[in-house]
């Protein structure tokens, strides 16, 4: 397994009422403590604002991942969700469950670890180009 979950990942979640929820996460682990932020879509009818934007506050010990999601600013019927899962033994993906405390809503998650970083396209982009 490696020895970060550092790094941009793509994920989703189920939603009741809303159905799949896609989402970006940046992750960043230090000593098994788990930082990060999180980009998603409003799916609430009437939502003011487009996208919401969440910190990501929690750790990972082996294989077990638990965080707390926050959104910020809170409202639109979104505040803290609490996300527990299991990171894969190539850390490349998350999955696990996700619920609102106090309440019944909770649904699954995946996240999976962007393979693509941006200055691996841009070498690439380069070699492509002709020599003149």
């Amino acid at each position: 397994m490696t020895d970060t979950l550092t790094g941009i990942w793509d994920g989703s979640y189920v939603q009741p009422g809303a159905g799949v929820v896609t989402f970006l996460a940046t992750l960043i682990e230090t000593g098994g403590a788990l930082g990060g932020s999180v980009t998603e879509p409003c799916m609430t009818p009437a939502c003011p604002i487009s996208t919401h934007n969440a910190s990501i506050a929690g750790h990972r010990s082996g294989s077990a991942v638990s965080f707390v999601k926050r959104y910020e600013p809170s409202g639109y019927g979104y505040d803290t969700v609490h996300y527990d899962g299991a990171v894969n033994a190539e850390a490349t993906e998350i999955d696990g469950r996700w619920k609102i405390a106090g309440t019944s809503f909770s649904g699954t998650f995946l996240m999976v670890r962007a393979t693509r970083p941006a200055e691996s396209v841009t070498s690439d982009e380069r070699i492509k180009e002709p020599a003149l």
